[in-house]
């Protein structure tokens, strides 16, 4: 039986190569690279990397100066919030939701647009398996490569289900996807009623398509869109805040901060060719645009920063060593199960 991929650098000894999670006793958390030779310095000692390779996760180890840690492999979680970016990442609640909610199976071919640093499509990745398909689309060259890196990081190599194509997923999609051949649509960009007809003509007949925008300007012309297209269900709207909850004997209360708000997601499904939308009847409202509701979704109003050439230069060089150093590492996991 053939190992899926990414599932070789997840169990075993922790190995050179690997990113690994060390908590100190006041619970402040550290992702570090293994490296032969390697230590940890903090203010308060260190310890040598040799201490934690062939050890078994959840090991303690005590540093110079008798200050213990506890080394865990990142989750899914803990890595797409550490690693390098060029993009703002989707969070894990986000993408969590996006996986349910568009019904990413096994085997499903997917499309993404676009791909950020990738943590999204990590959670695809994982979701489709090796024998499905993720296509995602890309503009940026800087964070094709990013993302790229961080992907390889964490599956510790190539995924055989990831085809990335450079350029916008309305003019591209056509070119490298057959009419009805997609099951499941991914959108997180600025302007996702662009790609609406590309979309459409690539879904096959009950597919999803899921957008993720962050204004309420944008989930409105969203939902319009997908409503005078024609094509799709009556879209359906929402957003997860996650808030976490202090539990000690009984001292129970919710903490002081939580993940509220990060983007809205909104679904609809695709109608078959020539079907009628059924939707429930409503009074009617005002559904023009104006001038001023088109500007309020531009990167500047929604408070993006924009990312220097150098950042996202030097961004690209930690993602793709570290998955260099990933694929060293499940290359000896290999060799040692042979």
């Amino acid at each position: 039986m053939t190992t899926p991929t990414g599932s070789t650098n997840r169990r075993g000894p922790f190995r050179a190569g690997e990113r690994v999670q060390i908590t100190d006793e006041r619970g402040r958390i550290t992702t570090i690279t293994l490296t032969e030779g390697g230590a940890y310095h903090s203010h308060r000692g260190f310890f040598n990397h040799g201490e934690l390779i062939g050890n078994v996760e959840g090991t303690v180890i005590e540093n110079s100066e008798g200050i213990k840690f506890q080394a865990l492999r990142p989750l899914y979680k803990d890595f797409v919030l550490s690693m390098p970016r060029g993009a703002a990442v989707v969070y894990p609640k986000d993408a969590g939701q996006i996986v349910a909610m568009a019904d990413i199976f096994p085997g499903a071919r997917v499309i993404e647009a676009g791909v950020g640093s990738g943590a999204l499509s990590i959670a695809l990745l994982r979701a489709v398996g090796d024998y499905g398909h993720l296509r995602s689309f890309e503009r940026r060259e800087e964070f094709a490569d990013i993302a790229r890196g961080n992907i390889e990081t964490f599956f510790g190599g190539e995924h055989p289900a990831w085809s990335l194509t450079l350029g916008d997923l309305a003019e591209e999609l056509g070119t490298v996807e057959q009419p009805g051949s997609v099951d499941r649509a991914v959108l997180d960009m600025l302007a996702p009623w662009e790609c609406l007809d590309a979309v459409a003509t690539a879904l096959a007949p009950g597919g999803v398509v899921i957008c993720y925008v962050a204004t309420v300007t944008q989930l409105s012309r969203v939902a319009e869109a997908l409503r005078a297209d024609g094509r799709f269900t009556e879209p359906e709207s929402h957003e997860t805040m996650v808030r976490g909850w202090h539990v000690e004997g009984l001292a129970v209360r919710p903490d002081h901060r939580m993940v509220a708000h990060t983007g809205f997601l909104i679904t609809s499904r695709r109608l078959a060719d020539g079907a009628e939308r059924l939707a429930p009847k409503r009074r009617a409202s005002k559904t023009d645009f104006s001038e001023e509701d088109m500007n309020a979704w531009t990167p500047a109003s929604l408070g993006e920063r924009n990312v220097s050439d150098r950042k996202l230069r030097r961004a690209g060089r930690d993602a793709q060593n570290l998955a260099v150093k990933a694929a060293q590492a499940t290359e000896q996991a290999q060799t040692s199960e042979q």
